[in-house]
């Protein structure tokens, strides 16, 4: 079933013309509600089987790929889609949209993926009322990943990816369809080139230095590799995000997905480890960042069908309620810091008669 799946730089390919890219951003802190925070550059990504006898067994009999991330680094995925697709996305083995185990198969009571191209991105997981919680870097074992808070065991770490693709009917109307409005994917669905590109997207990370091939690592450094403890995805700080509901029948889409992939969350030693190549640095801290007055985003969708909150996903903690909070104070970006992605300046609100 993954067979269907390609590192094409540092994107993943699924069937079907979908494009998903694991960006670095800040840490937002976790109280209060923010703007969505910059993306700064793709994090590389690499095949778990290309390292056969350096990675983790569990690892190797997961398949998948592997990328590099600090401890208590933040992320969000950035998704692009030639046609009309669903995505699960799953954190363990929990869903990050319902809050539900992970299934094979797509629900709609409760919605148990995000529509493509429809979705952007998604930066953490579903917790209802316009925000998500960001996506934060745990160790498993200490209670802090969502997979442990809501299944009560943190076993299988990392990110899970399953694409499904519309049966041949609703696939046949949808190309009609756009063939009679003439238009382009990202008009038709109303999201704009550079909304769509991510929030404040940033290039990224080439794959090594060039003409250089991995170094082998010494044996004792690969062995810790491998024996090295998982990494899973925690919640952080809350942010200003929808995640849509799906406007077709169920029935549109097909009944087994059309591929998959398990995605490893490896420390930066146990990355050096496994695949020679130094882990790109730590991200600029926000103090720095907001000094620099760089840019925060804020992406406004008043046609969006938000979903609800996920129940098992609603009493999530947060990473510094279960491991401590050693971040810096919070200093709010300046208004005039906030690009806003998706205003409409033409729209008229309405009131009381």
């Amino acid at each position: 079933m993954g067979g269907g799946v390609r590192i094409s730089g540092a994107a993943l390919e699924l069937p079907g013309g979908v494009t998903v890219r694991f960006m670095r951003t800040l840490r937002l802190p976790e109280q209060g509600t923010h703007p969505l925070p910059p993306g700064l550059g793709a994090f590389p990504l690499r095949r778990v089987g290309d390292f056969a006898d350096r990675a983790p067994e569990q690892w190797r009999e997961h398949g998948g790929v592997l990328l590099p991330v600090h401890q208590r680094e933040a992320m969000w995925l950035s998704f692009s889609s030639a046609a009309p697709a669903a995505l699960q996305v799953g954190v363990g083995k929990v869903c990050a949209v319902s809050g539900r185990p992970w299934s094979d198969r797509l629900s709609r009571d409760p919605q148990n993926y995000v529509v493509l191209p429809r979705q952007p991105w998604l930066d953490g997981i579903n917790s209802g009322a316009g925000t998500i919680r960001q996506f934060v870097a745990v160790p498993l074992g200490l209670g802090a990943a969502v997979e442990g808070q809501v299944s009560g065991a943190e076993v299988w770490g990392g990110v899970r990816l399953q694409v499904f693709g519309l049966r041949d009917e609703p696939l046949a109307r949808w190309r009609a369809e756009q063939s009679r409005r003439a238009v382009s994917t990202s008009g038709l669905w109303g999201v704009s080139a550079s909304a769509a590109a991510g929030h404040g997207g940033a290039p990224a990370f080439p794959p090594g230095a060039p003409g250089a091939g991995p170094v082998p690592p010494p044996a004792p450094t690969a062995a810790a590799a491998r024996s090295a403890p998982a990494m899973g995805l925690g919640a952080g700080g809350r942010m200003h995000q929808e995640v849509y509901g799906d406007d077709r029948p169920l029935d549109d889409w097909r009944t087994g997905p059309s591929g998959r992939v398990f995605v490893h969350l490896a420390t930066a030693p146990q990355w050096r480890a496994i695949t020679g190549e130094p882990a790109p640095p730590s991200p600029v801290d926000r103090a720095a960042y907001n000094a620099a007055g760089l840019p925060w985003f804020d992406y406004y969708d008043a046609e969006g069908d938000d979903l609800p909150a996920a129940g098992p996903l609603a009493g999530v903690k947060p990473v510094g309620d279960r491991l401590g909070d050693d971040e810096q104070p919070w200093v709010p970006p300046a208004p005039t810091q906030i690009t806003h992605l998706g205003d409409d300046s033409g729209r008229v609100t309405d009131g009381e008669w």
